[in-house]
């Protein structure tokens, strides 16, 4: 005998699995439009999106014809879904032929009792890019408050999301995961504005586009100063800051114009020195005011034979290493208690959601 019951699905793309310069192309321009489109596809009852600069996640509940004997399962239904899901993604975001082509081992699906632990280790902060950041949390709040203002969430979203922010507030309030949280980006601002002063009179240029990059992004969000950004490659500096935020740059545009940049903060990957003395000796050599720059790239990408010219102070990750390490300590030291109260609770709440089917 067939009945309905309602199948809970994630489909996810996150810096863990894509460069975050990356993430522009999975991510949507509207993300209402993009739920309300989801829900158009036939046997999706709801729809609740979370979009960030580090995540693109689509959460739905499609209603699933299956049987009572063990060995008269249904899967068609949830195959056409999520082969739906797929093709719905590629028409609202902006992939390439290139990326398409990949798009099936980049996207990560969950189902069932792996959805709710996957939200539970999110709105705990234990899968963001920083462990414990709060705005992770916010993410998630933020997310299924706009679906329900845009009715493309329903009962069951609703309950499971209302449910895990809930048990996520009190994680975070009894381990003390999100206390204190200090970031690579935010340790590097603060010894750059305790050395040389940052303000918004100053011209600032950021080198990189990868995780440290993106904390660095965080940090001087915070303080409300702008920067210019650039890459190896226009293309990632783009895609970088559509997302992040920043004035995208082409690099050998920022070799030519080193001299206007008052602070410069590298982070990158690369395995060679990108800043010489050769580079930017003919830029910086009648330049009058001092320029502070910040190596946090291991290995280095500064070679210190900069310092010769006049004007330049260069300082390295070693000297924020100490205090960053010990906040990273801190966390992980954390994190046990944090994945205690997920495995105990994670039962409760799947059994909280089986009701719905019943």
């Amino acid at each position: 005998m067939s009945k309905i019951s309602f199948d809970v699905m994630n489909a996810r793309v996150t810096f863990k699995n894509v460069p975050i310069h990356t993430l522009s192309k999975f991510s949507f321009k509207d993300v209402n439009a993009a739920c309300t489109e989801f829900k158009k596809i036939p046997g999706v009852e709801e729809c609740v999106i979370i979009q960030s600069a580090t995540r693109v996640e689509i959460f739905t509940v499609s209603n699933v014809e299956t049987d009572d004997s063990p060995d008269a399962r249904r899967p068609e239904g949830k195959v056409l879904v999520l082969n739906q899901i797929k093709d719905t993604w590629i028409s609202l975001s902006s992939l390439e032929q290139i990326d398409i082509d990949h798009f099936d081992q980049t996207l990560e699906v969950y189902k069932g009792d792996d959805v709710y632990l996957n939200l539970l280790r999110l709105t705990s902060g234990l899968d963001a890019l920083v462990v414990g950041w709060q705005n992770v949390f916010d993410d998630v709040v933020n997310a299924i408050t706009n679906a329900k203002n845009a009715g493309t969430s329903g009962p069951i979203l609703n309950k499971l999301f209302e449910s895990v922010i809930r048990l996520s507030t009190r994680m975070r309030d009894t381990t003390g995961i999100s206390k204190d949280v200090v970031s690579l980006g935010d340790v590097a601002v603060k010894l750059v504005d305790e050395k040389a002063g940052l303000d918004s009179k100053k011209k600032v240029l950021l080198i990189g586009t990868g995780e440290s990059a993106a904390t660095l992004v965080k940090a001087l969000d915070k303080k409300g100063i702008s920067f210019d950004v650039t890459s190896r490659t226009l293309e990632r500096a783009t895609g970088f800051t559509t997302i992040l935020g920043g004035t995208p740059i082409d690099f050998n545009d920022v070799l030519t114009s080193f001299d206007k940049y008052d602070i410069v903060f590298v982070a990158t990957t690369s395995d060679y020195f990108l800043i010489t003395y050769d580079r930017i000796r003919l830029v910086m050599e009648e330049k009058t005011k001092g320029t502070l720059i910040l190596d946090l790239s291991e290995p280095r990408t500064v070679d210190e034979g900069i310092t010769a010219l006049p004007g330049i102070k260069l300082l390295f990750r070693d000297q924020i290493a100490e205090i960053y390490e010990e906040s990273v300590r801190t966390r992980t030291g954390i994190v046990p208690a944090v994945e205690k109260i997920i495995e105990k609770e994670l039962p409760v709440l799947s059994a909280r959601m089986k009701r719905f089917d019943a």
